[in-house]
């Protein structure tokens, strides 16, 4: 439970400000954190709450305000000072080197001097102690580079910790952990509670914010609109503080009307630049009119079979067969090609495939269709047409703010995302790639892009989403296909699928408990 009330918060922000230009980061913002309390933050993309961080961790210097540490005023201007007060964060991405060992990636930058052999004894044992005080269940002489990915955030975990972190903010630290993995997290969280230790939770998942937080705030336009005690909250109301309307937490759709084959794969296969399989004999079919969501931890092949499909890159075996057309290995095929059978791709990563930052809206709202007769002339491109486009899908898909000749890196990542979904549905496709299609997304898109997606099904489209977000694959997804180690490893229909048989599945135990998967 939290501290008494008596005690000193952990942290107190009292009226911090930002600015980068003319953009008002954070706008007065006061909280105060209790000792020994699990503490959400939440908020839209742009909300303000990874400046905040920011500026607690020591990357940013507030403009103004002051931060209290257990009830002491603190200069925090780099992240040295911050772990000097105890203060310890967890990266999205970690920051681990793969060939070293967990111990020695704990003791990097603190070895304790210059005889290293009496350092690592020193650190093997504390290391061995905080394992078995807060139950974090890693070998301290495994090879980072093995581990599955919740493993490695237990590392990151025991960094902090070895450092003496008292005060832990974790930024998404859900995003590529499977269910099991998930729930090892927050038993982990509540341990670190219950010793005392103040824990702050960053996430756009409102599920996880209800089934581990003491109490959260809401940011909105850098702003903090909403402190609520978790208990007296929910899930509904935390969404519409967040958005500033109401919003549909649940998809509707009817049932499936599944038609003609739009999509065969078979014996897709494909090794990197070192020989690794990535892909191994990868087979499935998707129908008009179906969602079919291919669940996985990250970095399971998922990436690569969309790619593949979507002509970025060439198996080395297999066929792929749209709508009645064949392709295979030896036939030249690239995205030009693919389109032009009808195939619309939502890469995984917007910045790296899906839009040239650079770009004003009205060039990356034409990406990869710049040679439509529509907007190609003989010589010169016909800009007025490719303009009033542009405003055209602006107005429809709701991308803000509706200027279309602003630089796409001006667009927040939900409306950078929608603008590229305009682009990839405004053509009908027979078949949409969709990778990750609300990742790093607030809520509001999150709901429209859920609609849209929804839609297209309905229209006989044939949609494959690929996902790690298992709360995204269960509420859109007809059918679950689930990748691991580049295969699929079983399927399941919607309505037999749970977080715990897919997580296993992901986890590639899909015999454990009698559990059974048809590939």
């Amino acid at each position: 439970m939290p501290a008494a009330e008596s005690a000193p918060p952990a942290i107190e922000l009292r009226h911090i400000d930002k600015r980068f230009g003319t953009v008002h980061a954070n706008r007065d913002v006061s909280m105060s954190i209790a000792r020994g309390s699990i503490t959400g933050i939440v908020g839209e993309n742009g909300a303000g709450k990874s400046t905040l961080m920011s500026i607690l961790y020591g990357f940013y210097e507030a403009d103004s305000g002051e931060i209290l540490v257990n009830g002491k005023p603190a200069a925090i201007n780099s992240a040295h000072d911050a772990l000097r007060l105890g203060i310890g964060m967890v990266h999205q991405h970690f920051v681990l080197i793969d060939p070293f060992t967990i111990l020695e990636n704990v003791m990097l930058g603190a070895e304790g001097g210059a005889l290293l052999r009496r350092g690592k004894a020193s650190a093997k044992q504390e290391l061995e102690r905080l394992e078995r005080e807060y139950g974090l269940g890693v070998d301290p002489d495994a090879v980072v580079g093995t581990l599955p990915v919740g493993a490695q955030q237990r590392v990151e975990i025991l960094k902090a910790l070895y450092r003496g972190a008292g005060i832990l903010i974790l930024d998404e630290p859900t995003g590529v952990l499977t269910p099991q993995e998930t729930d090892q997290l927050f038993r982990i969280l509540k341990t670190l509670r219950a010793r005392g230790s103040t824990v702050i939770l960053i996430t756009h998942k409102l599920r996880e914010i209800m089934a581990v937080t003491d109490e959260v705030y809401v940011m909105r336009g850098g702003a903090v609109v909403a402190h609520r005690r978790t208990a007296k909250t929910d899930a509904g109301e935390l969404a519409e503080l967040m958005v500033g309307r109401k919003v549909r937490l649940e998809i509707e759709k009817g049932p499936a009307k599944p038609g003609a084959e739009r999509l065969v794969v078979e014996d897709l296969t494909l090794h990197d630049a070192r020989g690794v399989t990535v892909l191994d004999h990868v087979s499935f079919a998707a129908r008009g009119g179906e969602i079919v969501g291919i669940a996985g931890v990250s970095g399971n092949g998922q990436s690569e079979l969309l790619e593949v499909l979507a002509g970025i890159r060439a198996a080395d075996a297999g066929r792929i067969v749209v709508d009645g057309v064949e392709i295979t290995p030896s036939q030249p095929r690239d995205p030009a090609r693919m389109r032009d059978l009808g195939v619309a791709h939502i890469p995984e990563d917007r910045h790296r495939l899906g839009l040239v930052v650079s770009f004003e809206a009205t060039e990356s709202a034409l990406l990869g269709y710049q040679h439509d007769e529509a907007y190609a002339g003989a010589v010169l491109q016909r800009h007025g047409a490719i303009n009033r486009h542009c405003a055209a899908l602006m107005d429809e898909f709701d991308v803000r703010p509706r200027q279309p000749f602003l630089r796409s890196a001006s667009f927040s990542g939900g409306n950078q995302q929608k603008l590229i979904v305009a682009r990839e549905l405004a053509r009908a496709p027979k078949v949409l790639l969709v990778g990750q299609p609300t990742r790093g997304v607030d809520i509001g898109a999150i709901e429209f892009i859920h609609r849209q997606l929804v839609e297209h099904r309905d229209a006989g489209c044939a949609v494959l989403l690929v996902s790690v977000e298992l709360d995204e694959i269960m509420a859109l997804a007809d059918r679950i296909l689930v990748m691991c180690d580049g295969r699929i490893v079983g399927e399941v229909a919607r309505s037999d699928a749970d977080e715990r048989v897919l997580g296993l599945m992901m986890a590639n135990a899909r015999g454990a408990d009698g559990i059974a998967a048809s590939a």
